[in-house]
């Protein structure tokens, strides 16, 4: 009998657009448009979180101090928002060319259904963004069981939130029972503080930042040392395995199944 009863995954980085890179340019852009340079570096920092905070996180403290520069004031909550409002229409005109799903998805997740497992969903993204993007994953084969997104609950990630609504949707519990699959920090976060198993995805993600070909074209020295960068800021946040991909789930599966059958918790 199956200890586990669902496996909760992010979306960006970690079963579509291998790399995250559909908001990247977008918040360079909205910026841009307000007179402030921003890299793609600075921008992948705060990565995971719902978007209005994500911008807020960006505004600290190079960028608050170039927005001074420009404006003659540190940015304020109403700047904030008028950058965001920017963002969302940008990112829902860029995002349906970032959602390619990741490879191994389909699959990985037909196993865990085989299992008896529910297929939950929590995103930083918006629900106009993800009226987008569900359609598309849908077509290439991954429909979840919920979705939880940015701006549905009062406060979103890193706290448990998100996931606390996933145990009802999907109606099951204990937080035991459950395994969050994120490629950022905060993902992870919000598994943890929910006390969940928490699985970090080291290369298809935020911290990698390379495309699924970029990937490939790499040496076995090269793929390990991004490897080992991107563990190491997916370790600060302390999930309870990091693997590469999506691809990589099943076996980890098994492994928290055998820890729970031994009266093991997260």
């Amino acid at each position: 009998m199956s200890h586990l009863k669902a496996v909760v995954f992010d979306w960006a980085g970690t079963v579509i657009d291998f790399g995250s890179f559909a908001p990247m340019g977008v918040f360079v852009e909205a910026f841009r448009r307000f007179g402030i340079e921003v890299s793609i570096a600075e921008a992948r920092e705060p990565m995971g979180r719902p978007k209005w905070d994500h911008i807020e996180a960006l505004a600290q403290p190079r960028i608050r101090a170039a927005w001074t520069e420009k404006h003659g004031r540190a940015p304020a909550t109403e700047d904030i928002q008028a950058v965001y409002d920017i963002f969302v229409p940008l990112n829902e005109e860029v995002v349906s060319d970032y959602c390619d799903l990741v490879p191994g998805t389909v699959e990985t997740v037909a196993a865990l259904r085989r299992r008896g497992l529910k297929i939950g969903s929590t995103t930083g993204y918006t629900r106009s963004i993800m009226a987008r993007v569900l359609p598309l994953a849908e077509k290439q084969g991954y429909a979840p069981d919920n979705l939880v997104c940015a701006g549905d609950l009062p406060h979103g990630r890193p706290t448990p939130m998100n996931m606390y609504r996933c145990f009802l949707d999907l109606d099951v519990w204990p937080a035991s029972a459950v395994v969050k699959v994120d490629d950022t920090g905060v993902g992870i976060d919000e598994g943890r503080e929910a006390g969940t198993w928490t699985v970090g995805l080291a290369l298809s993600g935020n911290e990698a930042g390379v495309t699924a070909d970029e990937l490939a074209a790499l040496s076995d020295g090269e793929r390990q040392a991004l490897r080992e960068k991107a563990s190491a800021a997916l370790g600060r946040h302390r999930p309870h395995y990091i693997i590469d991909t999506v691809a990589d789930l099943p076996p980890i599966i098994e492994e928290i199944e055998a820890r729970m059958a031994r009266g093991e918790r997260p």
